[in-house]
C-alpha cells in the first residue's frame, strides 16, 4: 500500500481520482484550499485525511507532502475566463502553489509528482492533432501559468533529481463537475440547461471543436504516469484523441435529454482557443494508456448524474 497526496482532491477531477485509489487500497491524504473544492465530494468516501490549506503557504504544502510516495497534483483555480479576469489571483493558486508544492516533495523526497496541465499552453496553432512537442503558444494567463507549472516540474526533475510527470488535459466531463459557475465546463452548462429547459449560451458560432474528454480516461492516465518507469521528466497528453464542434455536441446531448431548445449564441471568450484534439501516441506508449469511455457513453453517464442531482418538483 502507497500513500499518495492528492491536491485539489475535494474538487471534480480530483474526487475521482482518491475515489479510485481508495477502491484500490491505497492510503489517501487530500489538501484542498476549498475554494474552488467540496467537502461533499468527498463524503462517499472512506478514511481520507483532509487537510484544509492554501498550499502556497510553505507550512501546507510541507505538512501535507510528508510521509507521501506519490502526488497527484490538481490544486488550481481551473478556468481560462477567470484566469483573464483575475491574473494575480489565479497566478498565486497556479504557479506559487505550484511552486510551493515541488520544493515540498523535493524536501520529504516523493517519489513522483504528477502535475495536471493543460491543452490550452498549445494555443490556437492551426496544427492537429496537437502534439507534446509543439511550440507552447499560451493565450491566456491561465495557459501560461500551466506551463510555467511544466518548466517547474522539469526543472525539479533535471536540478534536483524529482520525478515529475506533466499530463495534459483536454476538456474533461463528468459527474460532480459544478454547472454553477459561469466559468464551468461547457458540458456542465449545456447539461444543466437542458435538464431546465433552458436554452444555454455558447460562447461564439459553434463551430468551434474540442476533444472532450470522460473524467474516468483522465483518473486512468493520469494515475498510470504516477508509475509508468519511462513517463518520468515527460509532458504527456491524456484525452482521447478525437474532436467534436460545439454544435454538434449540443445537438447529441440535445437528443439524449429530449429537448428541442436552440442555443443563445454570444461573443467568442477572450483567451478560448479556436480548435483542440489531442495526439495520444506518447501516452500509449510511455502509460499504456487507451481511453475506455468515448463521447457519447460519457454523455449518457453524465446526464444520468445530473439528473439525479435535480430536487424534485
Amino acid at each position: 500500500m502507497a500513500t499518495y497526496l492528492v491536491t485539489g482532491g475535494a474538487g471534480f477531477i480530483g474526487s475521482h481520482v482518491v475515489e479510485e485509489l481508495i477502491s484500490r487500497g491505497e492510503q489517501v491524504r487530500v489538501v484542498d484550499s476549498l475554494v474552488t473544492g467540496r467537502r461533499e465530494n468527498l463524503e462517499h468516501v472512506a478514511d481520507v485525511d483532509l487537510i484544509v490549506g492554501d498550499l502556497a503557504e510553505p507550512a501546507v504544502a510541507d505538512r501535507a507532502t510528508t510521509d507521501v510516495d506519490y502526488v497527484v497534483h490538481l490544486a488550481a483555480i481551473p478556468s481560462v475566463p477567470r484566469s483573464v479576469a483575475e491574473p494575480i489571483a489565479t497566478n498565486h493558486a497556479n504557479v506559487t502553489g505550484t511552486l510551493s508544492l515541488f520544493v515540498a516533495a523535493q524536501c520529504h523526497a516523493v517519489k513522483r509528482v504528477v502535475f495536471a496541465s493543460s491543452s490550452s499552453v498549445y494555443g490556437d496553432a492551426a496544427t492537429l492533432p496537437k502534439q507534446e512537442d509543439m511550440p507552447p503558444a499560451p493565450l491566456s494567463p491561465y495557459a501560461l501559468q500551466k506551463l510555467i507549472g511544466e518548466q517547474y516540474g522539469k526543472l525539479f526533475f533535471e536540478l534536483y533529481g524529482l520525478e515529475t510527470v506533466a499530463v495534459r488535459y483536454f476538456n474533461v466531463f463528468g459527474p460532480r463537475q459544478d454547472p454553477s459557475s459561469p466559468y464551468s465546463g461547457v458540458i456542465s452548462r449545456f447539461a444543466q440547461c437542458l435538464l431546465e429547459h433552458r436554452p444555454p449560451t455558447i460562447h461564439g458560432d459553434g463551430t468551434q471543436t474540442r476533444d472532450f474528454t470522460y473524467v474516468r480516461n483522465v483518473v486512468d492516465g493520469t494515475l498510470r504516469a504516477c508509475l509508468a518507469p519511462r513517463a518520468a521528466g515527460q509532458v504527456i497528453n491524456v484525452s482521447c484523441g478525437s474532436r467534436i464542434s460545439l454544435n454538434t455536441l449540443y445537438r447529441m446531448m440535445s437528443d439524449q435529454s429530449g429537448s428541442d431548445l436552440d442555443p443563445v449564441y454570444t461573443d467568442p471568450r477572450v483567451g478560448d482557443v479556436r480548435d483542440s484534439q489531442a495526439d495520444i501516441t506518447r501516452a500509449r506508449e510511455l502509460l499504456d494508456y487507451e481511453p475506455t469511455v468515448f463521447l457519447e457513453e460519457g454523455i449518457q453517464r453524465t446526464l444520468a448524474w445530473y439528473r439525479t442531482q435535480r430536487a424534485p418538483a
